[in-house]
């Protein structure tokens, strides 16, 4: 006998997303961690990962070590909350940061991926459709290590920066050197040799010369540049926020 699937009315879903998230917040309810992306506080973070990560994920908007570790830049070490008018591409924007960027730069802000629907504009980033200097702040967070050229991608986020611009770019790094092997195709082969089956290498601390080799100078950031060690304890800032390469022309 086949059992019949009980279609559940998006209604419904919302209804118990809600009640999920409510236990969810419930259960983790606490002083002991802190989010800068949205501001709260909770006992500890979500398990997250391929490989699970325990205190990875916040409770309330998803962020995860990387994503805390990369708004904290933003906010401290950054002219983006200055007030001033800018035009900035953001890669691959998750939705913690999209709603906040997009509710401070208005028109100024554009969101960019070759396949979320959610995106504003569905784009190549090795073929950037825009002119020559167009935006003073790029972002691109854990993007290219999905790209197969990712020399032409550098080449192209350099070209259509302003020349008093800015461009935060993150990879993780997961090896001492960065290995490339266009000829693994292989879902399965490429989870074995990258460490997901959509990537198409693995990055080192090395990649900083693809940067240089596209143009632009680069500053490296690390957690325990940016905040003291109870201060990354509180908000989780772990190895798994990575580093961020700074970059201007």
């Amino acid at each position: 006998m086949k059992i019949r699937e009980i279609a559940i009315s998006p209604r419904l879903k919302n209804v118990l997303r809600a009640v999920r998230d409510m236990a969810r917040r419930i259960f983790y309810y606490g002083k002991k961690r802190y989010c800068p992306v949205c501001g709260k506080s909770f006992r500890q973070f979500c398990m997250f990962g391929v490989v699970p990560r325990e205190d990875a994920q916040c409770v309330y908007c998803g962020a995860l070590e990387r994503h805390r570790f990369l708004w904290l830049y933003l906010l401290r070490k950054t002219n983006l909350f200055d007030g001033m008018p800018k035009k900035m591409l953001h890669f691959a924007a998750i939705r913690c940061f999209a709603n906040k960027l997009r509710e401070m730069l208005k028109e100024g802000y554009l969101t960019a991926d070759i396949c979320n629907p959610n995106a504003m504009v569905k784009m190549d980033i090795t073929n950037i459709e825009y002119p020559d200097k167009s935006f003073d702040v790029i972002c691109c967070s854990h993007v290219l290590e999905h790209v197969q050229d990712d020399i032409k991608a550098l080449r192209e986020l350099f070209r259509v920066l302003k020349n008093n611009g800015w461009a935060v770019i993150l990879v993780p790094i997961t090896t001492e050197k960065t290995v490339d092997d266009p000829s693994i195709v292989e879902d399965l082969e490429r989870l074995k040799a990258f460490g997901q089956k959509d990537h198409v290498r693995r990055c080192g601390p090395d990649y900083i010369d693809r940067l240089h080799e596209a143009g632009f100078s680069v500053d490296v950031i690390k957690v325990n540049d940016l905040v003291q060690n109870s201060e990354a304890v509180r908000m989780g800032l772990t190895a798994a926020s990575g580093e961020i390469f700074y970059c201007t022309k």
